[in-house]
């Protein structure tokens, strides 16, 4: 009974103390963002016009790559884990020497660079640095329809692989049992400084830059309107891609919808959500992911964000040891790519890795990471975003006027009610709880993330949506 008293008192002071930081900030604002005229590149910005050409790219590492990485994993240096601690210390060294050695003795790189170089790839130059991207046109369309643009944006840890298993049911929507009533042109862009889009040489290069640049992207590939997706930091970037072009943007698409900006009406819902889940707008799904509180809120979000707190202040410290060590980039990576996909996987030796990725596409994701280089400045992006403070950005008190979709998977590390999620994007017209999955969820689930998206695009195109502004 005293510790059922003791949690209801650490609630009352959960909720005490985020009151009082809700009233230092201010209230959310209708608006457009400013687009971000940046310029990235090394040393002063030169006169000269940028060079717009846009350049077919295509993967390829060279044999010395290949034997230098050979060496160092033949020199890896393990430690013991803890009796029976499966993944709760973090990745796991039992498993990660069997993924070492997958990864020396059957992982074949060369074919998995063919399996990237599948689908076309391009480089342009935008605000003084090199933006990769794929670019994928349907291979048919049903007379008189045209290909919907769609601007799909990945996160950390993942890359643009995380869309290749998607990518076809969009393109080709019918020749995987799905309608073709909709169907698109993807473009799956590198956030600079991830894979193979060059990193910023300046700092600041935030959410807000990495949405000016896409929408610069997009308008150069001649895409006046056009949908977004994203989860993760794609998320945030098409969400701030939304705020500065929403007559541009005629819909967007979350399989992650965060809410920095906590209003009174959230905070209260914590601590009564439970009890009056219907006058906070909540549904028994809500009520079932989200409570108790502490424990699936509060608790979950200390354990597990970690790594966020490190990258969002000293990035460069550890991406230093990440990007000499493949081994130590791989255990680093592969612990999201466990508990993200579902806590429960902390129970299992192997993180529970295999039941929903093979290993090729863990190994692919890493290798995009290691060849490239990119570790230390895919995390600067935390710090990018993160050291002024949440709810300090302009972006953050702002609102989303766009015809919005969300899906919302269950093993998602945080949810995010409709409630809470309709404060910050006052036009959701499609919000479904998924049936499974988590945080990857175009590399987990593709089929209902793709489903999801057609739905969503079909509600918006049929009701003209987007034009009603």
């Amino acid at each position: 009974c005293s510790s059922l008293a003791g949690i209801m008192l650490l609630e009352v002071f959960l909720v005490l103390g985020t009151v009082i930081i809700y009233l230092l900030l201010t209230k959310k604002t209708e608006g457009t963002l400013p687009f971000k005229e940046g310029w990235w590149g090394k040393g002063q910005k030169p006169d000269t016009e940028e060079d717009t050409t846009i350049r077919p790219f295509k993967v390829e590492t060279t044999e010395e790559e290949l034997s230098d990485l050979f060496r160092r994993l033949d020199q890896a240096r393990f430690t013991e884990p803890l009796e029976n601690s499966c993944f709760h210390y973090g990745t796991n060294s039992v498993y990660l020497r069997k993924v070492v050695s997958y990864w020396k003795n059957q992982f074949n790189w060369k074919k998995q660079v063919e399996v990237l170089n599948k689908y076309p790839q391009f480089k342009t130059k935008i605000q003084g640095i090199d933006i990769h991207f794929v670019h994928v046109k349907p291979p048919r369309l049903p007379e008189g329809q045209s290909a919907k643009p769609l601007l799909m944006v990945h996160g950390w840890p993942g890359s643009f692989y995380e869309f290749y298993k998607i990518i076809p049911l969009l393109t080709d929507p019918a020749s995987h049992g799905l309608s073709d009533e909709h169907v698109f042109e993807v473009v799956c862009p590198s956030i600079p400084g991830y894979g193979f889009s060059e990193a910023p040489h300046k700092q600041g290069f935030n959410s807000v830059s990495a949405a000016s640049v896409f929408y610069e992207l997009m308008l150069r590939l001649g895409f006046n309107e056009f949908y977004t997706q994203g989860g993760d930091w794609g998320w945030l970037i098409c969400t701030n891609l939304a705020q500065i072009a929403p007559n541009h943007v005629k819909g967007l698409h979350l399989n992650l919808a965060s809410v920095t900006n906590m209003g009174f009406t959230h905070l209260l819902s914590v601590l009564l959500g439970r009890y009056l889940p219907g006058l906070f707008g909540f549904q028994e799904e809500d009520v079932r992911r989200m409570f108790p509180f502490l424990e699936k809120g509060l608790y979950r979000i200390l354990l597990e964000s970690g790594y966020a707190h490190i990258q969002a202040t000293k990035p460069d410290t550890v991406g230093c040891g990440l990007n000499d060590s493949p081994v130590g980039l791989a255990a680093y990576i592969l612990e999201k790519f466990s508990t993200w996909t579902d806590l429960e996987f902390r129970n299992l030796e192997d993180g529970g890795l295999d039941r929903k990725f093979n290993l090729d596409d863990l190994l692919t994701n890493i290798m995009i990471y290691w060849v490239s280089g990119c570790i230390v400045s895919s995390m600067r992006f935390y710090k990018e975003n993160l050291q002024k403070g949440l709810g300090t950005q302009k972006h953050e008190r702002l609102t989303v006027q766009v015809p919005t979709g969300i899906a919302s998977f269950p093993n998602e590390v945080m949810h995010t009610p409709q409630a809470w999620a309709q404060k910050k994007y006052t036009n959701i017209v499609s919000f479904h709880f998924m049936p499974r999955g988590g945080h990857f969820a175009a590399l987990e689930e593709p089929q209902l993330l793709a489903e999801d998206i057609l739905q969503f695009v079909a509600k918006v195109e049929k009701e003209q949506l987007w034009r009603k502004k």
